[in-house]
């Protein structure tokens, strides 16, 4: 093995020094250089921005793929180690929709539910191809530069200040030389001198000589180890600073991360807006309302004059009989109040809420979700509503929000 054995030899020697230095500065007996306000507040800032950095890029993580499979994280082991993009997965949502449309083939897609598994899976898969687009876009605008931060510009900062750190310890022990050398003259100039023979006199002469050119030698390192801690200083201050421009690259990253969840976000409502519309539809088709035979309108009856505003929404005019319908209240006009409406005696029944529903106006009834209400219909009301009653509270209700029970 070819190796410098002067150097290594070297090498163990400084190292030992700055070992004792260090453990004598936390021992409290050796004096330590403390570096400027200024640069403390620069190396206090940037740990502050590495630690929250590196919290913030891991829940990132786990927020954008909450479970990876161990194999996963394998494959992107080795694609990070060989500096290779990763290929897009196929996401829960799109795997979810595959299935969904292979079920329908099986089951018949004529079939009622077979359709309706076709009409899901499909926008099953929308919603994953949307989450996939933003699962990369949130991994090129936002993980990327926290990761080339904590990978790149960090460690170079981190090493500088180990040699800063090195520097200040040698520095150090420069100073702890020098100290010695001068006490050790002070001591020497100190001592009287008891023979007065010149040969002894000449030799404590020669003796003195020697301990102050140790002292000038040791005076020239620390001059060196003090420029080399100055310079160093100065390198490690400048990357400091630089974190500012890391914040203002960081706040862009984080308005980009925020407006592609924004942007993944609007198509999710979106789609599933038009699945429930869909859904709703194709229900009304397949499932037509049961209480259009439980309220028969009498056979004789006049048509009125168009409905105004204050009529029930959803309720198309029905004809005015000879004899009042049971169980409706018009007023003369032949308007048709939701305030009026009675309940039936027959033809209703109780209906579960399976979603919160925020009414849109005077004419309906808000639900929330899992409460019990009673639900009937009245003649000519569109079939996808019911009129609903809660205690005293009376209003329109979506047929797509309750679930009939018997």
């Amino acid at each position: 093995m070819d190796f410098n054995l002067k150097k290594l030899t070297s090498d163990a020697g400084v190292f030992f020094t700055r070992a004792v230095q260090f453990t004598e500065e936390k021992l409290g007996s050796a004096e330590k250089t403390e570096l400027d306000a200024h640069l403390e507040n620069l190396i206090a800032r940037a740990d502050c921005t590495k630690n929250w950095t590196e919290k913030i890029f891991r829940q990132t993580e786990v927020l954008l793929q909450p479970n990876p499979s161990k194999s996963a994280r394998i494959e992107e082991f080795f694609y990070e180690k060989l500096d290779k993009k990763i290929p897009s997965r196929t996401t829960n949502g799109e795997l979810l929709g595959q299935y969904m449309l292979d079920a329908a083939k099986d089951f018949g897609p004529g079939t009622p539910y077979g359709s309706t598994l076709i009409t899901v899976g499909e926008y099953q898969s929308r919603l994953g191809g949307a989450e996939r687009e933003f699962l990369q876009t949130s991994a090129i605008n936002f993980l990327t530069p926290l990761r080339n931060f904590l990978e790149g510009d960090w460690r170079t900062i981190s090493k500088e200040r180990r040699l800063l750190e090195n520097r200040r310890l040698d520095l150090d022990i420069c100073k702890a030389r020098v100290k010695k050398a001068k006490q050790a003259e002070a001591k020497a100039a100190a001592e009287p001198d008891f023979q007065e023979t010149r040969p002894r006199n000449y030799v404590l002469s020669a003796s003195a000589s020697a301990v102050r050119r140790p002292q000038t030698k040791e005076t020239h390192e620390l001059r060196v180890a003090q420029t080399e801690f100055d310079r160093q200083a100065e390198v490690t201050r400048l990357l400091l600073e630089g974190i500012s421009s890391t914040h203002v690259n960081h706040l862009r990253c984080l308005h980009e991360f925020v407006e592609a969840q924004a942007t993944y976000y609007a198509q999710c409502h979106q789609y599933m807006q038009e699945l429930q519309k869909e859904l709703s539809s194709a229900n009304s088709d397949t499932y037509p309302n049961s209480f259009a035979s439980n309220a028969k309108p009498s056979t004789s009856a006049t048509c009125p004059s168009p409905v105004s505003s204050a009529t029930l929404p959803g309720v198309s005019p029905p004809c005015l009989a000879s004899s009042s319908t049971p169980g409706i209240a018009q007023e003369p006009s032949g308007q048709l109040k939701i305030q009026d409406v009675q309940q039936p005696s027959t033809g209703h029944r109780k209906a579960k809420v399976l979603y919160d529903y925020d009414a849109h106006d005077t004419s309906e009834l808000s639900l929330l979700a899992d409460e019990l209400i009673t639900v009937y219909t009245v003649p000519g009301m569109d079939p996808d509503w019911l009129v609903g009653e809660r205690g005293n509270q009376k209003g329109k209700v979506p047929v797509t929000y309750l679930e009939l029970l018997s």
